[in-house]
């Protein structure tokens, strides 16, 4: 599987798009919010630009990739009026592989746009935007050519599988598991997107990464999202749905690495000094907590959410290798076989947040 022709969230504003299941993301960024605040006014304060360059890596489409840059705007903003200060120009630069809905995220500009004249005044800094499309595991932009670089929910997707899921004799190994690394593969994509960055970020400049990790201990009988896809998959395998082959050599490009992973490459590739490192859970279903009168917590609708924003991030790899034709069976089993798990454990992820400095 050639992962970037592949992977892609669901594009459009229909029922299964990714801008209408990304919840989970949006509380990751709300999550961060105040170590955003905290990164961008050091930054700005420290350097003065007369324009700020901002990255976002992994921008999928959507509510939430420009309600990031408004948070960098209104921080920015806010600081600038402080400090008695003309805002800054913005120039930036919004970053996914190839297959992303970017005519989503263009369509959706003159609004911002209006929105920031209307808010912020007609005076206010120009703020000029472009997408980016290609692979944050290399190289995206000229040496020295970035103050700030933020990525959200997307470090866990793996330039490739990972390796060593294939005996000598080509048999699968993982047989009946779809999310499985026999060795951590963090290392590699990892480091690459580190070295990447620090030729494109100039000195001084900073980083703010929300990462989906792993804090489970062996004999800890919690699963994730995936674990139970895969369950599911074979449940279907058992009614003859599903070819069983098709299970064992399905590989998602996905690991949630343990924050002493983490923390151990970023101080083994030595480009960027770490300010925080932050922990959090987040549930597995935003709607959950969100405030809404509309929604219940009840476990067969918190299955449904789930299963709905399951499919908005992986529908296009799982249609590619098993057929459309099962998607809508797939995941209406996803949604019964997460609201069976909730009855005895709780539905959550970890995130790790970490901000950083280029030395």
């Amino acid at each position: 599987m050639e992962v970037q022709q592949v992977l892609c969230m669901n594009g459009g504003r229909g029922d299964t798009s990714y801008a209408n299941n990304s919840k989970i993301q949006k509380r990751a960024m709300l999550t961060a919010k105040p170590i955003l605040q905290d990164s961008i006014k050091k930054l700005y304060c420290n350097r003065l630009p007369e324009c700020l360059k901002i990255a976002d890596l992994g921008c999928s489409s959507g509510p939430n990739t420009l309600s990031l840059l408004w948070e960098i705007i209104d921080t920015i903003d806010g600081t600038c009026k402080r400090l008695n200060r003309e805002a800054p120009m913005y120039q930036v630069f919004l970053n996914d592989l190839p297959g992303n809905d970017f005519n989503t995220i263009f369509k959706s500009l003159p609004g911002f746009y209006e929105k920031l004249k209307e808010v912020k005044g007609s005076n206010f800094g120009p703020c000029f935007i472009a997408g980016i499309p290609g692979s944050f595991y290399g190289r995206l932009f000229p040496n020295k050519s970035l103050h700030f670089v933020h990525s959200s929910y997307s470090l866990h997707w793996l330039s490739q599988v990972p390796e060593g899921l294939v005996s000598e004799s080509g048999v699968p190994l993982n047989k009946g598991h779809i999310c499985m690394a026999k060795t951590s593969p963090v290392g590699r994509d990892f480091t690459l997107f580190l070295t990447s960055r620090s030729e494109e970020i100039l000195s001084g400049g900073h980083v703010l990464l929300s990462i989906i990790g792993n804090d489970r201990k062996p004999g800890d009988p919690r699963c994730t999202g995936w674990e139970l896809l895969g369950v599911t998959l074979n449940d279907m395998v058992l009614e003859g749905l599903v070819e069983e082959a098709k299970v064992d050599w399905f590989n998602l490009p996905y690991y949630a690495p343990s924050p002493e992973e983490v923390r151990h490459v970023i101080q083994t590739e030595g480009s960027f000094n770490i300010r925080r490192f932050d922990i959090h859970t987040v549930d597995w279903d935003a709607n959950k907590d969100d405030g809404s009168k509309s929604l219940t917590s009840g476990r067969h609708t918190r299955g449904k959410n789930i299963a709905k924003s399951i499919r908005a991030v992986s529908e296009s790899m799982l249609a590619s290798h098993f057929g459309e034709e099962i998607m809508d069976d797939l995941f209406e089993r996803l949604a019964k076989k997460i609201s069976e798990y909730l009855e005895f454990a709780p539905g959550h992820s970890t995130t790790m947040v970490i901000s950083m400095t280029k030395s």
